[in-house]
């Protein structure tokens, strides 16, 4: 686990979650290939009002896209699929919990990735029940 003597920076979290996504089974990995992974600081007032949530702090990450569930062949490529971790709202959880972070790093960007294939938050707390 690396310690830090300081908030870690957005680089350190984009490593994080490199190493997270490359633990991820290939197979898994190959159907998520061509989202990109961003890290922001935090996302804007209208985001998180966009999702129902009172405050962006409340939100460490953001899937953008089509769901697999909901392609076809037949569609016009679009934007290309992003998932987003916000660097802050992490390191708030992180201090609050006090979880590994590159743990929590992992957790989020697997949480997103749920919905890249359509899972819901409903259908991803289940799933995570399901490992206790």
């Amino acid at each position: 686990m690396t310690r830090f003597n300081h908030p870690p920076a957005i680089e350190d979290i984009v490593e994080m979650a490199e190493q997270a996504f490359s633990a991820i089974p290939k197979e898994l990995r190959d159907l998520v290939r061509g989202a990109a992974i961003l890290v922001e600081e935090v996302a804007d007032e209208a985001t998180a009002a966009e999702l129902g949530f009172e405050s962006p702090w409340a939100l460490t990450g953001l899937y953008r896209g089509t769901p697999m569930t909901r392609r076809s062949v037949m569609d016009a490529p679009g934007e290309p699929d992003t998932i987003t971790l916000y660097r802050e709202p992490i390191l708030l959880e992180w201090v609050e919990t006090g979880e590994d972070l590159f743990r929590l790093v992992r957790n989020v960007l697997i949480h997103e990735i749920a919905h890249h294939f359509g899972f819901s938050d409903d259908d991803i707390d289940r799933l995570e029940g399901e490992e206790d």
